[in-house]
């Protein structure tokens, strides 16, 4: 069982930087593979960025790439989306997820939110034009 709670999002202008956290619950954090997805009002919920169990290997969204960073801290127990240059188009509530199977982070697989297991309860970026 794996609790996450994320933090660090609030309302910025466009241009600005945010860091996202999560932090997660249980002793078996690095056998997961984390996500962060988001959600904009009236849209489906949308995949970010993954990142595999060591942190080795990283993959993302093409409307994220080049501006937007996931990172984890296994030792802390906490994965990170460190977002540049916001865009209005990144307003939406931000959820990070942990997925137990085993894979490449780089197949579609991980790019599904249903094929995740745990999903934390969201928190709120509102980028400002």
């Amino acid at each position: 069982q794996v609790q996450l709670v994320e933090s660090g999002g609030g309302l910025v202008q466009a241009g600005d930087s945010l860091r996202l956290s999560c932090a997660a619950s249980g002793r078996t954090f690095n056998n997961y593979i984390m996500g962060w997805f988001r959600q904009a009002p009236g849209k489906e919920r949308e995949f970010v960025a993954a990142i595999s169990w060591s942190g080795g290997s990283t993959y993302y969204a093409d409307s994220v790439k080049g501006r937007c960073t996931i990172s984890r801290d296994n030792a802390k127990n906490t994965v990170y989306l460190q977002m540049n240059s916001l865009k209005s188009e990144d307003t939406a509530v931000y959820y990070c997820a942990a997925g137990s199977a085993r894979g490449s982070i780089y197949s579609e697989y991980f790019r599904r939110s249903w094929n995740y297991d745990y999903w934390g309860q969201g928190t709120q970026v509102t980028v400002s034009s």
